[in-house]
């Protein structure tokens, strides 16, 4: 009795911690009453215990069937065992007593099958429950591929109305392109030892309204009742496909043109590498260099810059071949690939497609509204001429576009292996560079400048030159354009400022006290935040009043950060520092360089001076820069004086300064003191070997 009522109460969810306690004295006091009854009348006993447990039957019978439809056939068995009991309590013969044991057994039989099922449906429910408050698919296939349990989740994703419908369907009829074979080769997997589980896979599956889903399968083994399943969880991977679409778009194509970036030339040169080696066939490899596109930056923003190496991007694409590849190597540098060329042919095929490059860049672009010329520069290397791999080929073709450059804008070449030695002395020289500084391996010479008219030295030029430990004198054509590469024309530039600084410093008591100093600025110097810092704390730290410091600047440097540069030389003017135009005449001679910057000194390049005797061309050409810079209040030196003929003329045309071997050559700063005070001599003077 105690059992039924406790187990009725916990079926329905109302058995509590007070129940629990009171139990085993109810138990005690039941069982002293019925101990009483049957001590003072045996004939109490099986009737009066039969009723009483029919009665608990009954109730607990009663108590299942308002609780809930699934405890009805539990319910239902109790009701008749109880009746039954109650009926035999009141009219038991003991000669029915076989037919009473017969009946009570199955009734009891029928009650342990009601409980199995309420118990078992409970642990159904609540699996059920489980795997539709999944928030992904969830189904369990037999060995042969049918679908026993599914869930809402499963259903809805798959383009069903519920999950019954998928139960008895196969998993091919899910799965495109899965055969039954391949279905039993995967259910293998789970009866093989050893294999990590969740087995994980993707596919993309066909919907009933014609849809295609792509899915994560997850599969584990499953048991039940002796039987081996397959578990499988359906995770709908459709925005993390989108987002791994985007990603990959991201890793392989440039953003600005559409085209492939240097991640995706990478894989696509070797791909073609793979095929020509296969097929006996070549490939070329051309690497395009825009000139001047900086301009296009500085002159109308990066939206322009952009919108300019888009439309060069559709203008190589329309020359190439279906399968050649395009690609924006970065910055204004593209490479274009060109596969599956006959053997021997590779050369020509590369050339000619350079050649057509070169013309369609050469016609011109309209940019925010603007026409804007720029040419482009090509190297070329072959497979497998010059480079067996992608990295060879693409290095050998970016060193055949430098030298291409180098040989004027609008070029193209082919690698040759001299190239190679080029490069290589550049690395060689990069690398000794990188602790001359600290080995004490720079010093500087200084060159006199003289007054045209009283022959007296007003300004010397600091130069610098590299005695290398390891490579000896190495001369600044050589290394400067090394250190400009690397960046490490900062700290050297950063030294000669500090170094000449502090040789003027030592010369203040001397007759050289009054000198101006020029050294020459790299634009990554400008380009530095802190270098109008450095500057005025070397004036500082040496004693010097800024006028005594000119930095002179080539045309390069105004036109690679124009607004910057403006920016730098404001502050520098309002340090009260010079600064000189070098070199003017080689470079684009602009003249609105000469109001927009604000400069001190002209320098009239050594190109021009050196034929002022012998061409009228030479001589007029430098007596109208001499003339413009008089109508803009410039100061002028005249570089490259070789001769008393060319310092006579430079005179009388009203140059201002003098410099060149003729005034002096560069020389060590003792051998300065000489000429301190005295009309430098136009005399031959004495060098040593730091002259060049």
């Amino acid at each position: 009795m105690a059992s039924y009522w406790s187990g009725t109460l916990f079926f329905i969810g109302k058995l509590r911690a007070p129940h629990v306690r009171w139990m085993a004295p109810g138990i005690l006091v039941l069982s002293g009453a019925f101990y009483f009854l049957w001590s003072s009348n045996t004939g109490w006993l099986a009737p009066g215990s039969a009723a009483a447990l029919g009665l608990v039957m009954l109730w607990a019978g009663a108590q299942l069937l308002n609780i809930h439809h699934r405890y009805r056939l539990l319910g239902l068995a109790l009701i008749l065992r109880g009746g039954f009991n109650l009926l035999s309590a009141a009219s038991l013969n003991p000669d029915l007593y076989v037919v009473w044991f017969v009946v009570t057994s199955l009734l009891k039989l029928v009650v342990m099958l009601g409980l199995i099922y309420a118990v078992q449906d409970e642990i159904q429910q609540r699996y059920a429950r489980t795997i539709d408050s999944l928030s992904h698919g969830f189904l369990i296939r037999d060995r042969r591929g049918y679908i026993h349990v599914a869930n809402e989740r499963c259903a809805k994703l798959l383009g069903f109305n519920s999950a019954q419908e998928l139960i008895g369907l196969h998993v091919c009829d899910l799965l495109p392109n899965l055969t039954r074979d391949m279905a039993d080769q995967y259910f293998r997997l789970f009866e093989t030892d050893g294999v990590p589980y969740p087995v994980t896979n993707t596919a993309t599956l066909n919907l009933r309204n014609g849809t295609r889903l792509p899915v994560e399968l997850l599969g584990s083994p499953y048991f039940e009742r002796g039987r081996l399943y397959c578990l499988v969880q359906l995770l709908d991977i459709s925005e993390r496909k989108k987002k791994d679409d985007l990603l990959y778009q991201a890793a392989r194509i440039d953003p600005v043109t559409g085209y492939f970036n240097r991640h995706a030339l990478s894989s696509e040169l070797m791909l073609a590498l793979e095929k020509a080696t296969s097929a006996g066939r070549e490939c070329a490899v051309l690497f395009i260099d825009l000139d001047k596109f900086k301009r296009v930056n500085d002159s109308f923003g990066h939206a322009a810059g952009d919108q300019l190496l888009l439309t060069a991007a559709h203008r190589l694409h329309r020359l190439l071949r279906p399968v050649d590849v395009l690609s924006r190597f970065g910055g204004d540098e593209f490479i274009v690939i060109i596969p599956d060329l006959m053997p021997g042919r590779a050369e020509q095929m590369a050339l000619d497609c350079a050649t057509e490059i070169i013309a369609a860049m050469g016609k011109g672009f309209e940019v925010s509204y603007h026409a804007i010329s720029v040419t482009a520069s090509i190297g070329i290397a072959c497979y497998p001429t010059h480079g067996s791999d992608s990295e060879t080929l693409i290095r050998n073709a970016d060193i055949a576009m430098y030298e291409a450059k180098k040989a004027g804008r609008g070029e193209l070449l082919i690698f040759n292996d001299a190239m190679t030695a080029v490069a290589k002395d550049g690395l060689v020289i990069d690398g000794a560079l990188r602790g001359a500084i600290a080995a004490n391996e720079f010093y500087l010479v200084y060159q006199a400048i003289t007054n045209a008219n009283t022959g007296k030295m007003t300004k010397v030029e600091a130069l610098l030159r590299w005695n290398s430990s390891l490579l000896g004198p190495v001369p600044p054509d050589r290394f400067i354009p090394v250190a400009e590469d690397s960046g490490m024309i900062i700290e050297l530039g950063t030294w000669v400022l500090e170094e000449a600084c502090r040789q003027m410093g030592s010369w203040k008591q001397s007759a050289l006290r009054e000198v101006t100093i020029s050294i020459n600025v790299s634009a990554w110097q400008l380009a530095d935040p802190q270098f109008v810092t450095l500057v005025s704390q070397a004036l500082m730290r040496n004693g010097l009043s800024p006028h005594q410091l000119e930095l002179e600047l080539t045309e390069r440097v105004l036109i690679e950060d124009a607004a910057n540069v403006q920016a730098v030389l404001a502050q520098l003017r309002a340090l009260g520092v010079s600064v000189s135009l070098d070199d003017f005449g080689t470079g684009y001679s602009s003249l609105s360089y000469l109001t927009q910057f604000h400069l001190n000194t002209l320098k009239i390049d050594r190109a021009f001076v050196m034929d002022i005797e012998h061409s009228e061309r030479s001589n007029s050409l430098v007596h109208a820069i001499i003339a413009m810079g008089h109508s803009l209040g410039l100061q002028l030196v005249a570089e490259g004086v070789e001769t008393a003929g060319q310092a006579e003329i430079l005179e009388k045309m009203g140059c201002h300064y003098l410099q060149g071997y003729h005034i002096s050559r560069p020389v060590p700063p003792d051998e300065l003191l000489r000429f301190a005070g005295n009309r430098v001599s136009a005399a031959p003077q004495p060098y040593s070997n730091f002259a060049i």
